[in-house]
């Protein structure tokens, strides 16, 4: 049996981006706050973790991993963007050890405190596949697609997420073959769900602090679905954004769990963990 339960999720994100990339983002849009916005805007980020986070899971086998982006935003609301990561081949089989997001969508304001967030988000894995069934060796891939619409208002923010593909390739071919326990087919995970939320709150001296609530709910395989959460202490020092996160999911580790390359020492991927991070913006 190929065991490979980490099938999905990141940690990325408001755009996979958890709440350090958001924070960066904010960081870039508020430095000058006296003087007005520019029509065009390009932004960027790198940074270090010591494990790989989505929706609470790790996408690197609690390993260290590195991350990039780019951001292209316009006075209008309309933004467009590209966010990578490495990740574990436990956890992406058979590719190229990446994680490619592109995105895309509006912002635009419903009153005068609160900002409404519509768009559409592509994960991508080159290479990458599940071996769905035994005679097939090539399998399916990993790909995700989401649409989704959010609102912030001062310092809480939420989002809703909706798959429009197979949920990181969960299907009746794949059900079977992709965990530690298999699950029966039961038909396309098209329609999974995932709700966001978090806030944020200045501390003083640079020090900022982050809650985030999340839970998937997966469709027609109930038993997958879990809720999510972080805490997350950040500072700005040297032109960096430092943090330190709590970070786990309330996941049932029968189906959560990846194993090494030969498929033993398997290690539950929602465990909560203690997550460091460096991220500069430029």
């Amino acid at each position: 049996m190929i065991a490979n339960a980490c099938f999905f999720f990141k940690c990325r994100r408001l755009l996979a981006a958890s709440l350090l990339c958001a924070a960066v983002s904010a960081q870039a849009q508020t430095a000058n706050p006296g003087e007005p916005a520019p029509v065009h805007s390009l932004t960027g980020n790198l940074s270090l973790v010591s494990d790989y986070r989505f929706r609470g899971l790790s996408q690197s086998w609690r390993q260290p991993a590195v991350q990039g982006g780019i951001d292209y935003t316009h006075a209008s609301g309309l933004y467009l963007g590209n966010w990578n990561s490495s990740v574990s081949s436990n956890s992406y089989n058979n590719g190229a050890g990446l994680e490619v997001d592109l995105y895309g969508g509006y912002r635009f304001p419903l009153t005068q405190d609160l900002t409404a967030d519509a768009g559409v988000l592509f994960y991508l894995y080159p290479g990458a596949h599940l071996n769905s069934a035994p005679a097939q060796p090539g399998g399916q891939k990993y790909d995700n697609t989401e649409i989704y619409f959010g609102l912030a208002r001062g310092a809480f923010n939420a989002r809703l997420s909706y798959a429009v593909t197979d949920y990181f390739g969960l299907n009746s071919a794949t059900a079977g073959y992709a965990y530690w326990t298999p699950l029966p087919a039961r038909g396309s995970s098209r329609g999974t769900t995932y709700l966001d939320l978090n806030y944020s709150l200045e501390l003083g001296r640079q020090f900022a602090l982050g809650l985030h609530l999340g839970h998937t709910a997966v469709r027609r395989y109930g038993e997958l679905s879990y809720t999510d959460y972080k805490l997350a202490l950040t500072k700005e020092a040297a032109g960096f954004l430092l943090g330190l996160a709590l970070v786990g999911a309330r996941a049932d580790a029968r189906y959560y769990q990846a194993g090494d390359s030969a498929w033993l020492h398997p290690k539950p991927t929602g465990r909560s963990s203690l997550v460091l991070s460096a991220t500069r913006s430029f």
